[in-house]
């Protein structure tokens, strides 16, 4: 049985406890919101993950994008990234490769990791054809059966790319068109051959394999726009309503599913989003790539993603696909995977303060940081800083041998009040 068959049976399964014990919520609240397709735990029962939880109540998490590409092939460089992302606070891994040994790289990044890992099939049914129009749609679902035979968690299926999605793309006005790389192979296969998209028309297929391994489906959004002026257009949100159909469908056979949401959006247009995916839906989980909120930091998309994802956070999004530095301009290194999980965890964090089910516990981190802060105990703020290292590394470099930091010094305003308070209690004892 799948994990949702067995939670609509009343069962509360090692996962559903083990997500409840992490998440500080009662293990039946768990259940029922898997039973409804609320919360998603994406555990293939041929891996070897760990137990997540994404969803309503749960913390928000964040996935690392990481893989070759045909320009760069480096198998053991990309087994770093995935460490080093889930050491800076990854919950999931995406494997993103289209260069080199696509079965090997996925291996090797399962090997190295615990968390759940997710692919996009498409790539590998393409990787063997000359050209991204020549593979079939045996060569598809071939390849999803295989990431899933190999324990992948979740994959990434462009299944709301249709036709309806393709009319209303040819009469838009978007500048960026596609961005999607899975959604571009599935619009230029659908135009060249003159026909549906399988995943689309063979919906139900993709749906048996994915009962069959307890995989879950993540709805991609191959609509999605990539620039500001391209965002909340008819394309969007045609795939919006197309794959609200599909989670219904997958529902119906226990197959649990998250959807994927816009990439670029202005920060006005962000609630709109993210309200109209989760209505449009049914409350499927919401996992978005950012959003980022303006198209003109090269270099600093990682920021902007992560301003798009706290206000998206605290709208009811509830996954967020780290961007990093390299975002828009070359293949990320380690250090760029570094930076973009820890700023994607602090949008993370600054939207759990806001979320029903966590703010209370998101909080007490805050309060015992401003706590540490009062009493200058700096072990304590390292300790709960999202990044420790860097903290202290700073503090410790410029240390003038006070308690206080180097910018007050013995001016420090929480020193000079502390200690004018006690005398005044001291005077009035």
């Amino acid at each position: 049985m799948t994990l949702m068959e067995d939670a609509r049976k009343g069962l509360i399964t090692p996962e559903i406890r083990s997500v409840a014990e992490v998440e500080g919520i009662d293990a039946d609240l768990v259940r029922s919101c898997v039973a409804k397709g609320l919360v998603t735990i994406p555990k293939n029962i041929k891996g070897k993950s760990r137990a997540f939880g994404i969803g309503k109540y749960m913390s928000v998490k964040v996935n690392a994008n990481i893989g070759t590409s045909r320009d760069f092939v480096d198998i053991d460089e990309e087994v770093d990234k995935a460490k080093t992302a889930v050491e800076y606070g990854a919950d999931t891994i995406m494997d993103l490769s289209t260069g080199g040994d696509l079965d090997l790289i996925r291996s090797r990044i399962m090997d190295a990791v615990d968390v759940p890992i997710g692919t996009v099939p498409i790539y590998q049914a393409a990787a063997s054809h000359k050209t991204v129009v020549d593979m079939t749609s045996d060569d598809m679902f071939n390849a999803v059966r295989k990431h899933a035979e190999d324990g992948v968690d979740f994959v990434t299926i462009h299944s709301g790319v249709n036709y309806n999605a393709l009319e209303r793309l040819k009469k838009g006005d978007r500048i960026t068109n596609v961005v999607s790389r899975g959604g571009s192979f599935t619009i230029a296969w659908m135009i060249h051959n003159e026909q549906e998209n399988p995943f689309y028309s063979e919906y139900d297929y993709l749906v048996e394999i994915a009962k069959e391994y307890d995989l879950t489906i993540s709805l991609g959004d191959g609509m999605r726009p990539g620039c500001i002026h391209d965002a909340s257009d008819a394309p969007k949100f045609m795939e919006f309503i197309t794959l609200g159909e599909l989670v219904s469908k997958a529902r119906e056979s226990d197959v649990q599913t998250f959807v994927e949401g816009p990439g670029h959006v202005p920060l006005n247009e962000v609630e709109l989003s993210v309200k109209a995916m989760k209505e449009l839906c049914h409350g499927a989980p919401l996992y978005l790539l950012g959003p980022l909120v303006t198209d003109i930091a090269p270099g600093y998309d990682h920021i902007t993603g992560a301003i798009g994802g706290t206000l998206a956070g605290m709208y009811g999004a509830d996954f967020l696909c780290m961007t990093t530095p390299a975002e828009h301009l070359a293949l990320p290194t380690i250090d760029d995977i570094r930076e973009g999980a820890i700023v994607t965890n602090i949008a993370a964090h600054a939207a759990d303060l806001t979320r029903e089910g966590q703010k209370e516990k998101a909080r007490e981190l805050d309060d015992r940081m401003a706590h540490a802060r009062a009493e200058l105990d700096w072990e304590t703020q390292y300790e709960v800083a999202i990044d420790s290292e860097k903290a202290r590394k700073i503090r410790e470099s410029r240390n003038t041998g006070t308690d206080a930091c180097s910018m007050c010094g013995e001016l420090c305003a929480m020193k000079i009040v502390k200690s004018a308070l006690e005398e005044s209690r001291q005077k009035d004892n």
